[in-house]
């Protein structure tokens, strides 16, 4: 079965850091799109950050030069590593896993809950 586990989330404190990880399994890692959604409270879905299986990163406005998503295709995880947090960042972050074939295929991770605050 495919499965995508995230894992590095909690409280931190407004100008603080976190560093997220999607672990993989069930899918042939190194082909698929993989990026993180993000939704607070209240707030509509988010797509936060992609990254494609050649590498190539993409970011919402939101989180231009605050965010970095990279992928280690040797162990099957994808990483968002947050800095300069904001409250507004408060949110549950989940994982998916994109494979735009003929039929497109999504998976989707359990999600993780992250909290800025003082």
């Amino acid at each position: 079965q495919v499965q995508l586990v995230e894992s590095g989330g909690g409280l931190v404190q407004p100008g603080g850091s976190l560093r997220l990880s999607c672990a993989a399994s069930g899918i042939t890692f190194s082909v698929y799109t993989m990026g993180w959604y993000r939704q607070a409270p209240g707030k509509q879905r988010e797509l936060v950050a992609t990254i494609t299986n050649g590498g190539s990163p993409n970011y919402a406005d939101s989180v231009k030069g605050r965010f970095t998503i990279s992928r280690g295709n040797a162990k099957n995880t994808m990483y968002l590593q947050m800095n300069s947090l904001k409250p507004e960042d408060t949110a549950v972050y989940y994982c998916i896993a994109d494979y735009p074939h003929i039929t497109p295929i999504r998976y989707w991770g359990q999600g993780t809950q992250v909290t800025v605050s003082s």
